[in-house]
């Protein structure tokens, strides 16, 4: 089994509206108004919430990141393969309502991220799907892996030119720095 860390960056979001039971008179077409929304992100048990987004040249701007712990059994381990992305729309006098879901399988994203070590993918858009299976605009993530060891090595590196470094090395100066 391998380990390491997933980490989401919600990017924006476009064209995200709720459908409303409600229609306009003149057309009867479903009424679209300011959606304020926030989204759930969910990858196995572990679950975050975002801030609500801000509004921006008609997109919805999150910028904000996620790290979600990931045990990895290899290809065989179908239970950790999805993030799920719940993109809610916050109401101040009745229950949020969701406005679509997108998931995103991260499979691939993980099996190469274990044998590199570490695998950034740049923001990528993804369909926001509602539950009568029409779209509601969509979302762009960025998705970074990290294997555990990896992180290791790093602070090993770290560790081992400290060790060469001339002011570690003499330690006259070294006192002086540490007191």
């Amino acid at each position: 089994m391998a380990s390491g860390i997933l980490e989401v960056t919600l990017v924006e979001g476009e064209e995200l509206n709720e459908k409303k039971l409600w229609c306009c008179f003149g057309c009867f077409n479903p009424c679209v108004n300011n959606t304020k929304p926030y989204v759930i992100l969910q990858y196995g048990s572990q679950k975050h919430l975002s801030c609500l987004a801000q509004e921006e040249d008609k997109k919805q701007v999150w910028d904000e990141k996620f790290k979600f712990k990931v045990d990895y059994e290899g290809e065989g381990d179908h239970t950790n393969t999805k993030l799920i992305l719940s993109v809610m729309d916050k109401h101040q006098l009745s229950s949020d309502k969701l406005v679509g879901e997108t998931t995103i399988y991260v499979k691939d994203i993980l099996l190469v991220g274990m044998e590199e070590g570490k695998l950034e993918l740049e923001p990528q858009k993804y369909r926001v799907v509602r539950p009568d299976t029409t779209y509601s605009g969509e979302i762009s993530v960025a998705l970074t892996f990290t294997k555990a060891n990896s992180e290791k090595k790093t602070h090993m590196a770290l560790a081992q030119l400290l060790a060469l470094s001339p002011l570690y090395q003499n330690p006259a100066l070294s006192k002086d720095v540490m007191h």
